[in-house]
């Protein structure tokens, strides 16, 4: 029976180009995921989006000259563009600055104050006389008071890692060059967290044995040990969303507050533009739904525990003052978080670009070549590194040599000795190793959608390459190519039971590598392709005109099984895969770094 599947990955901030560390972090394995259950017919439903609220973006705007929403724009179709080119299939990629994330903010919102979990605190923060007004914590830095460190942001230590009280920073001095500072006091929201730790905790405990150590174990050990502590959920900020409450102009909801609600308005927003309104709640209404959440590892905690505090705090009110039902919004099933991807030994920074940044990466390497590399190097539970030579030796020793090459060979070996079709052969004459392959292709299916659920993905993909080995090993055995002058019957069974093994295989690695698993489909005569096709579309509502990224789908489309593929078929002329690279690319790749 079909599950309905919500895949929610990373919103990323509307001020840099994304990477090869953001990719392999989050928008990667929840496509590979999401492919995944598309394939076995499950109800799928991914978002994300542009966070287009937050200091990040004003930051860039500033530094820019431009404006804020100009700013947003430009990143947020850059996104668009590179996933369209990468192949990550979302249902919606949109922003958070729309009318619909705005009003469901604002009702989680108005949910939480009426349960009782809000209430205001005044508070000293750092204030500028020359800008006249109050700075955001990441407008303002300093020297940390917990390690020393210097450019500490006056709510958070990069290099220690601790949450800082602002009015204790040290040398405080705004990023902007606004002058000398001065702390004031001012007033805002706090979401009590302490009220929900209980429920926080159960919750994560019920959760063990879904979630990794590294997630689960970090976000208990935080909590046991410092507890869920109240948290401002209000800015003095001009760009974002306003607070619902009257007197209250001039302040926005804090963006690690509303950014993360992004994922209820999206599947929000997505039943809107499919003229289906009220569908979304068949992933956030709905107890037998599995929501995942595909992070780096920054953002554990937020999507552990201060997300679920807020879904829970909000409960059956949220729905209420949203659309007048009842019901208890679905809470994360798992959080299979990421750690870093380095390259090259360094950590990636965008500033010094030490970084393979996606779209310039697609200008010069095919999709499939830089997702397999991402995901047999990808970090699930402990840092990775990004190796130009070792993803040279990868693509040729490994993507080209062991799977390109058998489809390639055994494609083009029988549309040229069986005039472009598979052998017309009586399948009751195959042999015990032609059913011993096929049957351990078929035992694939289960082994690896296995780790796929589980969502150990290079595990997964080792698996597949593990059956495409396999298939190579029965050719040497079976040596078609030399049977073929002296018992072309045998050879016809061998390359029969290859292409079936091989058409099976298409399926089997189409979550990691779609665009050739797509051809792979074309050149066995397939008309239904594997994936639905992925699109842009303009929305318009009281903020203006935003673009969206939606995928014309195939959800539900059972393709996870075995290949029927029928003796006589008629194929289309094959061609190689992949490319092989050329070792000097990797001088060429590192020269660019840093500069």
């Amino acid at each position: 029976m079909s599950e309905n599947i919500l895949i929610a990955i990373a919103w990323p901030y509307a001020n840099a180009e994304i990477h090869v560390g953001n990719i392999t972090g989050s928008h990667l394995p929840g496509d590979i995921v999401a492919r995944y259950h598309r394939l076995k017919g499950d109800n799928v439903l991914m978002v994300s989006g542009t966070d287009s609220h937050g200091t990040p973006v004003t930051l860039k705007a500033d530094a820019l000259g431009k404006p804020v929403e100009e700013v947003y724009k430009e990143y947020h179709n850059g996104f668009l563009e590179l996933f369209q080119q990468l192949g990550i299939q979302y249902d919606l990629f949109t922003t958070t600055h729309t009318e619909n994330h705005f009003k469901v903010a604002q009702s989680i919102f108005l949910a939480l104050q009426k349960n009782g979990f809000l209430y205001t605190q005044k508070s000293m923060q750092w204030y500028s006389p020359a800008a006249d007004r109050f700075l955001p914590d990441r407008y303002v830095e300093g020297t940390c008071y917990i390690c020393g460190a210097d450019g500490a942001r006056s709510d958070q230590c990069d290099v220690c890692g601790n949450v800082l009280e602002p009015e204790k920073l040290l040398n405080p001095r705004a990023k902007t060059g606004d002058g000398a500072l001065e702390l004031r006091e001012t007033e805002h929201f706090y979401l009590d967290l302490s009220k929900l730790e209980p429920e926080v905790k159960n919750f994560l405990r019920q959760r063990a044995g879904y979630m990794r150590e590294t997630v689960l174990g970090e976000s208990l050990r935080k909590i046991e040990a410092e507890g869920l502590k109240p948290r401002p959920i209000t800015r003095d900020l001009d760009w974002g969303i306003p607070v619902p409450v009257e007197g209250w102009s001039g302040k926005c909801l804090y963006v690690w507050f509303e950014a993360v609600i992004g994922y209820l308005s999206a599947a929000v927003e997505w039943a809107k533009v499919s003229g289906k309104p009220e569908v979304w709640k068949d992933w956030w209404v709905n107890p037998s739904a599995r929501a995942f959440y595909f992070i780096g590892k920054d953002n554990i905690f937020f999507h552990t525990s201060l997300w679920p505090a807020q879904l829970m705090g909000a409960g059956k009110e949220f729905l209420q003052i949203f659309s007048g039902e009842n019901g208890l919004l679905t809470l994360p099933f798992d959080v299979p978080a990421n750690q870093f991807m380095n390259l090259e030994g360094q950590k990636i920074s965008g500033s010094r670009n030490w970084a393979v940044w996606g779209r310039d990466a697609l200008t010069r390497y095919d999709p499939d070549a830089l997702r397999y590399y991402l995901t047999v190097n990808m970090p699930e539970l402990h840092d990775s590194d990004w190796d130009w030579a070792e993803f040279v030796s990868k693509n040729n020793g490994e993507l080209v040599a062991t799977w390109g090459n058998l489809a390639n060979r055994v494609l083009s070996f029988c549309y040229k000795h069986w005039d472009g079709h598979v052998p017309a052969i009586d399948l009751a004459a195959l042999r015990r190793a032609d059913l011993d392959l096929l049957a351990a292709i078929e035992a694939g299916f289960q082994s690896v959608g296995a780790l796929l659920e589980a969502v150990k993905l290079r595990a997964a993909l080792q698996e597949s390459f593990r059956l495409a080995t396999t298939v190579n090993q029965y050719l040497d055995q079976q040596a078609p190519w030399s049977a073929i002058k002296t018992d072309k019957e045998s050879a016809a069974l061998t390359i029969y039971t290859a292409l079936r093994a091989i058409d099976s295989l298409k399926v089997i690695f189409a979550p990691f590598l779609p665009f050739t698993s797509e051809r792979l489909n074309g050149f066995f005569g397939c008309e239904s392709p594997l994936f639905g096709e992925p699109y842009t579309e303009t929305v318009k509502d009281a903020l203006g005109e935003h673009t969206v990224l939606r995928y014309r789908g195939q959800s539900g489309h059972l393709v996870w099984k075995p290949s029927e593929l029928k003796p006589g078929t008629k194929l289309n002329q094959p061609a190689p895969l992949f490319k092989k690279l050329d070792e000097k690319i990797v001088e060429e790749e590192r020269a660019r770094l840093g500069n």
